[in-house]
Formats: structure tokens, C-alpha cells, sequence
């Protein structure tokens, strides 16, 4: 069960390695891959230090020797070797070197770490420090392969009257090199240690910063966001700190007259108006009525200050141009209902028709509702609705007809005021 566990912990559900895992072994590899870099780089300079180091001290040792007047004195002797080799052994253990060899212009050594190979022909060509040059090296002698440096001998008269061989085993900087590699490798693993601890550090401030979330579900996350944002009626645009507008969705391009792609990127206060800049600037929360273009706006703001320091805002756009539309409808047949019922006519009949109907009347008195109809080519239903109204109002008068067949009918005449002569 355990193992199960942590390997859960290091798959995600469609058998992926979690971002935590891929974190680390990147960043683990990048550090693994630098430091492998660094230190072969550090490896090779070291060497070539080692190899430089040794070369300047044998070149300065064999030039020393080279100069000495009683070496050069000595060639003229009977035996040089005599004088040459104790001065050469001592010169060598000073300077912590395998061999310092003395030969005449024949290559026949003066002095050798060995006795016996005294007065015996050296064993590398001496031509080019014969030839007054001098020369560096890596050769194989009697004592094996080393490094070493060859330098001419001249006698007071500037000709050459020998050379001055000067050598260390190459084994022995090679071990030295070994020493110095030992402390570069355990530089190396530590510093990929600390590497790998560190790419653990900085992934878990990375996966805190994402709030723990798989790449799988941030893709997921990005879309539902947009899908969102996008598919909003609401008009979005966010503006950073800096004044620069960060966000805009669809809706928000459309009520503004543009295209997201040309908004997005763009100072606020050069694409937004002085009255959506204000909103913005100081925050609404109910809603302010904006005029924009032709559309009727109501703009909300988080507000761009808090505390008096410039923050990140979100401006939302509704639109109202087509409630406001219906609103000024509504107000206007709210008038003509106002202006008819102060003018005392019921809904449906119009001042104008009502007069002729009452012209009518008084003109053919004691009439029926058929009969005004047919006269003033009207409905009987419409000429009987102005009738009631004339008789509601005390313009006209109603009596009852029993002359007709079934109910009786309704018969109407003018309610005219009666004028007294003095």
C-alpha cells in the first residue's frame, strides 16, 4: 500500500508525472548538466594550470643553471661531471624536481639523478637547444615520460656549448592534478545537491503560486475562463496599475465600437471615454448611466485607488440601449393614457369621432345606435360605446324602446340645455 501511495503521488490519474516530479528532475538535470559543464571546464583549466606552473618553474630553473658561470666554467675541465653533478643534484631537490641534466654539444651528460648515466649520450634529440631555441615539452626518457625544458648553454663568446635539460615526471603533476580533481568532484556533488534541494524549494513556491494545480488542470481552467468571459453579455475590461488595459472580452469590444485584439495592450485613456475613465477611476458599485456612441451603458468599477495607491481595476459594461428604448415607449403611452384620461375619454375612443357622434345625435334626435352608425358609417358596437360615454358624461339621454321585437332598444337624444326668454 505505501509504495502504491507515493507512486499515486507521482502520476497523475492518466498515468502522467505530476508537475512537482517534472519540476525537480528538469531542473535537477539543468543543474546536473551545468555543474558537469563547470567542472570539466574547471577540470581542463586546473590541468592546464598544473602544466604552466611546472613549465615557468623549470624554465626558470633551467635557465638559472644554463647562466651559472661555474657550470660553464666547468666544460673546460678535465672532468666536468666532477663540479657539475653535485651542483645539479642540489638544484634538483631545491626545486622539487625529477631530473636536472647537464650535456655538452655532443649530448653527452654531465650530471643525472642516476650516477651511472654519466658520461653517457642523452637519450631525446638535443637539436633544437643545440640550435640556440629553447624548448618545451613532453618526452619519454630514461625515467619515463615527463615534462621538461631544454635550454642552450652559451659560453662567453655567445656560442653553444651545451644544453641544460630540465624535467619533472609526468605522473607526478598528473597526481597533483588528481589531488586538485578530488576537491573539484566534491565541489560538483555538492553543489548538485544543493541543486536538487533547491529545484525542490522553487518548485514548491511555483506550485503554491498556481494553488497546487496539474498543467491539465490549468489548460481546463484557462478555457472555462474564456469560454466564460467570452460567452458573457456583460462587457469586462480589466486595466493594471499601470493604466494599460490587460483584458477585454467580446461583449465589452462590441459595446465599445472596436476589436479585443486592438484594445488589449492599449492605454486606457486613449480608448476609453472621460465618463467610463471616471467610473473606473472612482469605483461604482450600483451602476452609473454611460453614453457611448450610440449605445446606453450602465458601468460598474472595482475603482483603480485604495488607500491612495494606483491597483488593478475591472470595469463591467451592461447594456441598456434596449431597455431604455422600451422606458421612453412606456413614458410616451403613459402620456396619451394621462392626456386621454384628463381629457375624460375612456381607452379606445378619440375626442374627434366623439364629437361627430354628438353632432349627430343632435342632429337626429331620438336615434339608436344602428341608426348613428349607418349614418355616420360607423359600427353599431363603436357608435353605441360613444353613446354611453355621451349619456355617462350627461350629453345625451337614454330611453328605453318597447316597440321592437324581443328586449327592448336603447334609444338616445341630445341632453341640450334649455335657453329661458325674458
Amino acid at each position: 500500500m505505501p509504495s502504491k501511495t507515493k507512486r499515486a503521488s507521482r502520476m497523475t490519474q492518466d498515468g502522467r508525472m505530476t508537475l512537482r516530479v517534472q519540476l525537480i528532475l528538469l531542473q535537477a538535470l539543468i543543474v546536473a548538466v551545468v555543474t558537469l559543464i563547470a567542472g570539466v571546464t574547471a577540470g581542463v583549466i586546473q590541468a592546464r594550470t598544473i602544466r604552466d606552473a611546472y613549465e615557468d618553474r623549470m624554465l626558470a630553473v633551467a635557465q638559472s643553471v644554463a647562466s651559472m658561470p661555474v657550470i660553464r666554467a666547468a666544460f673546460d675541465d678535465d672532468d666536468p661531471s666532477a663540479t657539475i653533478q653535485p651542483l645539479a643534484e642540489a638544484i634538483r631537490e631545491a626545486s622539487d624536481l625529477t631530473y636536472v641534466v647537464v650535456a655538452d654539444a655532443d649530448g653527452i651528460r654531465f650530471s643525472h639523478p642516476n650516477p651511472a648515466r654519466i658520461g653517457q649520450r642523452v637519450s631525446t634529440d638535443p637539436t633544437i637547444p643545440l640550435s640556440g631555441r629553447i624548448w618545451m615539452g613532453t618526452e619519454t626518457g630514461t625515467l619515463g615520460s615527463s615534462w621538461r625544458v631544454k635550454v642552450p648553454i652559451f659560453d662567453d663568446d655567445s656560442e653553444v656549448i651545451g644544453t641544460a635539460s630540465v624535467g619533472i615526471l609526468e605522473s607526478e603533476g598528473a597526481g597533483e592534478f588528481a589531488g586538485n580533481l578530488f576537491w573539484i568532484i566534491g565541489a560538483m556533488l555538492v553543489a548538485v545537491v544543493l541543486g536538487v534541494f533547491g529545484s525542490a524549494w522553487v518548485t514548491a513556491v511555483i506550485r503554491r503560486r498556481i494553488h497546487l494545480l496539474e498543467p491539465h488542470e490549468i489548460t481546463a481552467l484557462v478555457r472555462n475562463q474564456e469560454t466564460t468571459l467570452h460567452g458573457l453579455s456583460e462587457g469586462v475590461i480589466t486595466v493594471g496599475a499601470d493604466g494599460v488595459i490587460t483584458l477585454v472580452n467580446d461583449a465589452a469590444a462590441r459595446l465599445l465600437g472596436s476589436d479585443a485584439a486592438g484594445l488589449t495592450g492599449a492605454a486606457a485613456f486613449e480608448v476609453l471615454g472621460e465618463e467610463l475613465l471616471a467610473v473606473l477611476r472612482d469605483g461604482e458599485d450600483s451602476g452609473r448611466p454611460v453614453i457611448v456612441g450610440s449605445n446606453v451603458l450602465v458601468a460598474r468599477s472595482t475603482g483603480a485607488r485604495v488607500d491612495g495607491e494606483t491597483v488593478e481595476a475591472t470595469l463591467l459594461l451592461r447594456d441598456h440601449t434596449e431597455l431604455h428604448d422600451v422606458v421612453r415607449r412606456v413614458d410616451a403611452a403613459d402620456a396619451i393614457i394621462a392626456f386621454r384620461q384628463r381629457a375624460g375619454l375612456p381607452k379606445g375612443l378619440s375626442a374627434e369621432t366623439l364629437e361627430r357622434v354628438a353632432s349627430a345625435l343632435a342632429m337626429h334626435p331620438d336615434a339608436s345606435a344602428a341608426e348613428l352608425g349607418a349614418e355616420m358609417s360607423i359600427s353599431r358596437v363603436s357608435a353605441r360605446r360613444y353613446l354611453e360615454h355621451l349619456a355617462s358624461t350627461g350629453r345625451a339621454l337614454r330611453s328605453l324602446d318597447y316597440g321592437t321585437k324581443g328586449r327592448p332598444g336603447t334609444r338616445y337624444r341630445a341632453n341640450e340645455p334649455v335657453s329661458t326668454s325674458q
